[in-house]
């Protein structure tokens, strides 16, 4: 197994990104918060899963570990695989995820592409007691607590699920950033439609 990737971040797309290991380009699938983290031109490690199909090897990335460890616990659920698994990731933080299992909240996982009622039920089920509790003291959303600035991950998730590439999403976002002058934060839903209007420009 590849636990981990480390090197320099040579290209990075809506989907995914390119990691040089000594100069051996490693494309690795992650979820849209996951590329929010990696700066083309800067060394990144990055947790990751193997998975292993008869036609094909495909290396999925994550934030951390525990992104990682829930990403092969969905896996274990029957009718999920490592692409359903990644939407789940993309919606949802790990502890999201933990906490939906745990309240049974059908409606919560009903929100991820391809996920129908009696799908969200039947993992439910399945996962319930192998996801374990939300972790930590109300940290609904582990991966946004480490940024100094959780809106802009939600603001460019917002962007790349609109279709936009990263890196127009990247420059939207930091265009935004520098007309708040350190005011106060709007809410995340005005910082998206400010971020449309500078890409519509």
């Amino acid at each position: 197994m590849i636990a981990f990737v480390s090197g320099r971040v040579a290209a990075a797309g809506p989907d995914g990104a390119v990691i040089d290991v000594h100069g051996v380009g490693l494309s690795v699938q992650c979820t849209p918060a996951t590329l929010a983290g990696l700066r083309v031109g800067e060394q990144a490690t990055v947790p990751t899963s193997l998975v292993v199909r008869e036609d094909s090897l495909t290396l999925f990335g994550f934030a951390d570990d525990d992104e990682r460890a829930v990403f092969e616990l969905l896996q274990t659920a029957s009718g999920v695989g490592p692409r359903l698994a990644l939407a789940m990731l993309a919606v949802h933080t790990p502890n999201a995820l933990r906490h939906a299992m745990a309240t049974e909240d059908v409606t919560a996982l009903t929100k991820v592409p391809g996920i129908g009622k009696k799908g969200a039920q039947r993992i439910v089920l399945e996962l319930r007691d192998r996801l374990g509790g939300p972790v930590g003291d109300g940290a609904a959303d582990v991966r946004t607590s480490t940024r100094a600035e959780p809106w802009r991950e939600q603001v460019q998730m917002g962007l790349i699920n609109l279709g936009w590439s990263a890196k127009d999403a990247d420059a939207a976002v930091d265009a935004v950033a520098a007309d708040l002058d350190g005011g106060e934060t709007p809410p995340v839903a005005s910082l998206l439609r400010s971020a449309l209007k500078k890409l519509s420009k």
